[in-house]
């Protein structure tokens, strides 16, 4: 355990301790606030009902931050120490595989909670203007961050994997994307799908993220989309870990 805290603190000062992850927060932070701003400015003065979180997570802002944020966060994870040499020496040194992956994939997720939290602050000026009172219920918050959490670990566990597998940043962030986009393609289409008793439309229903990702914002919890976005993560962890095996037989 000494080993995972050592390891997850010099991954947590990589980004907090480094001007590219200032500028992470930042240009998420720009997202998050232009993409308020446009959603209050598409409404204009008509009255809505619908809570603003609810309308966050129904429009493309929200999946656009995430498409874009995880690889840009993930993308040096492993890569960026393959590419200066430093993986190799981690690698020789009396630390586990597990404790390598879990290291990195905390302090990464860590790093993208830190991201959203301006998403508060603009909750904040919603509620002073508007009569959303719900927009800081703590019920619908604590909804909308595991929300945020859940999804963006399975993203942020699909971008682990991608930098491992990857040899420069670059790489890392496209195939990270690549992946990323296919799994939202994935979620569409299982939106779209008509619903039946067929198992193969059950199969595709269970990758409907944006069903998901709406009960949440509504402060709703579904354990079928928890134990989703819990499994799907450690099935990415656990290809990420088999990559970094695979090495060692090299």
């Amino acid at each position: 355990m000494r080993v995972f805290w050592t390891l997850l603190r010099r991954e947590l000062a990589s980004f907090f301790l480094s001007f590219q992850g200032y500028v992470i927060i930042a240009a998420m932070t720009l997202l998050v606030g232009l993409s308020f701003v446009v959603l209050v400015a598409g409404v204009g003065n008509d009255p809505f009902t619908e809570p603003v979180t609810e309308m966050f997570y129904s429009t493309f802002y929200f999946w656009l931050i995430l498409l874009l944020g995880a690889p840009v966060i993930t993308m040096r994870l492993f890569a960026h120490e393959k590419a200066s040499g430093t993986f190799e020496t981690l690698m020789t040194t009396p630390v586990g595989d597990l404790q390598v992956v879990a290291a990195k994939f905390t302090a990464a997720l860590s790093f993208y909670m830190v991201s959203w939290l301006p998403l508060m602050g603009c909750l904040l000026v919603v509620r002073h203007f508007t009569s959303q009172t719900a927009a800081l219920d703590p019920g619908t918050v604590g909804g909308v961050y595991l929300g945020i959490l859940l999804l963006g670990a399975v993203f942020i566990s699909l971008g682990c994997l991608a930098s491992a597998m990857s040899q420069t940043q670059v790489m890392s962030a496209i195939i990270s994307f690549v992946l990323g986009v296919s799994l939202f393609s994935l979620a569409y289409l299982a939106k779209s799908a008509p619903v039946n008793d067929h198992w193969q439309t059950q199969a595709i229903s269970t990758f409907n993220l944006f069903d998901q990702m709406h009960d949440f914002a509504r402060g709703a919890v579904d354990s079928r989309a928890v134990v989703f976005s819990l499994s799907t993560t450690f099935f990415f962890l656990f290809l990420n870990l088999r990559v970094l095996e695979s090495r060692r037989w090299k």
